[in-house]
């Protein structure tokens, strides 16, 4: 097994004399005082709210941990105090919507240094998955100058590899064409694009495609193992945000979880309770601060997601942590009484094991119905499979004490037209319309 090329990637850019924990530590924590002072010095967010913070301080992680997190809703509040540049050395701006308001806006800045080391990240990230042999499709935006599929081009160019970036999956069969035509083998894309596209035009996937890379939303287990064993397929995941510059970590040829980009940012897993770091192995929520960002730093910023980092070693041997693949994000599930949960895992898992399903949607109206929308290839699979897939959710063990105590109905209905994806940066959710007028 090939050791993860992350690992002489970070060695070389962190200049540590020894492939070791401790020197990466150690690596870390003085970039972290650093980009405290950076942030308090440029950032009028930063200045104020960490202005009894001494950067000389930070003897140890343990003191870091200290440090108020940085939340989402402080962007959302006023990005521009996040900013250390002027505006005219910001390259791209990315504005995140979580809803219509403007109000619900987070913008998130780079400059050109910033892109250039997630094309690098990239560079040897992809290393892990593809050689000079293959020919990558890129199924996410990449008209734009620092979009993701403009930075992965860029990337796979420096080593010599063949991409063409064709946008997020709009006409299936136009694109099992250009497959076949430019002899394409490997995929980068949304993890339900891909699955709708290995279902829909299989014989082409079978025929042509070894390798995917999933990235930009949760990656279902079931997905994972349909592409593997149906298609012989290896599937690679990859964890990233926006504000984290795109790219987080991406997992080696032992598939069993992420190696992180150590060098730029530095991750943390905590209680959501408690807000104490969690031991390698307990689940948590992901926390990072940036390391190298230049145009807006970010100091101990609440991710949302849930994940770990592995207690053992990966089998690709190297000293680098392994985070497991991530779960989701915590907001993502819906109360259904009293110390109930339902969460969108809890469904993909049970509804996207069906093969004839291509995609869903869901969200829960007054009075606590739970409306699941279907999309199947067939009309006719639709009702063939809807007693089956309703099944299966009730025997969730949350559903069905719901079910028992009268606080949930269920009902499935025929999607006739499949979701679009216009925006590869909104994630997938459970929809709570309970609240409406």
């Amino acid at each position: 097994m090939k050791l993860t090329p992350l690992e002489a990637w970070i060695v070389d850019k962190t200049g540590i004399k020894e492939k070791s924990r401790e020197a990466l530590e150690n690596y870390q924590l003085n970039k972290i005082r650093k980009v405290i002072d950076y942030g308090k010095k440029y950032s009028k967010f930063y200045k104020e709210y960490l202005k009894n913070i001494e950067e000389d301080d930070i003897k140890s992680f343990k003191y870091f941990e200290k440090i108020p997190f940085t939340l989402p809703e402080h962007i959302k509040q006023n990005s521009n105090n996040f900013l250390c540049v002027p505006q005219r050395d910001v390259a791209r701006i990315v504005t995140l919507r979580t809803s219509g308001t403007s109000g619900e806006e987070k913008r998130i800045y780079f400059t050109e240094k910033d892109l250039d080391l997630t094309v690098e990240f990239f560079k040897y990230g992809m290393q892990c998955i593809v050689n000079k042999n293959d020919r990558v499709l890129v199924l996410l935006p990449g008209n734009s100058h620092g979009s993701i599929g403009d930075l992965l081009k860029k990337a796979l160019k420096d080593i010599d590899i063949t991409c063409y970036v064709q946008g997020v999956l709009v006409n299936p069969k136009d694109t099992a064409e250009f497959i076949k035509e430019k002899g394409i083998d490997c995929i980068v894309g949304i993890p339900l694009q891909v699955l709708y596209f290995s279902r829909v035009e299989s014989e082409t996937f079978k025929a042509s495609i070894k390798k995917i890379l999933l990235s930009a939303d949760y990656v279902p287990e079931t997905l994972i193992r349909e592409i593997t064993h149906k298609f012989n397929c290896k599937v690679f995941t990859h964890y990233g945000m926006t504000e984290m510059g795109y790219g987080g970590g991406v997992e080696c040829e032992a598939l069993s979880g992420y190696h992180m980009r150590e060098n730029d940012l530095y991750f943390e897993v905590i209680n959501p309770r408690t807000g104490k770091v969690a031991k390698d192995g307990e689940y948590g929520e992901i926390v990072f601060t940036t390391l190298t960002r230049e145009g807006m730093p970010l100091i101990r910023y609440k991710t949302g997601d849930i994940g770990c980092f592995k207690a053992g070693l990966c089998a690709c041997g190297t000293f680098l942590k392994t985070m497991e693949r991530v779960h989701g994000r915590m907001e993502n599930k819906i109360v259904i009484g009293k110390n109930k949960f339902l969460s969108m895992r809890d469904l993909d898992e049970i509804i996207l094991s069906f093969e004839e399903v291509i995609n869903y949607n869901v969200y829960i109206e007054k009075k606590n119905i739970l409306y699941i929308d279907i999309a199947v290839k067939d009309e006719e699979d639709f009702y063939k499979l809807k007693g089956r897939i309703k099944n299966s959710i009730e025997k969730i063990p949350s559903v069905r004490e719901a079910l028992i105590d009268g606080t949930l109905e269920i009902v499935l209905k025929y999607m006739k037209k499949s979701i679009e994806v216009k925006n590869s940066m909104v994630k997938r959710k459970i929809y709570d319309y309970r609240w409406r007028g």
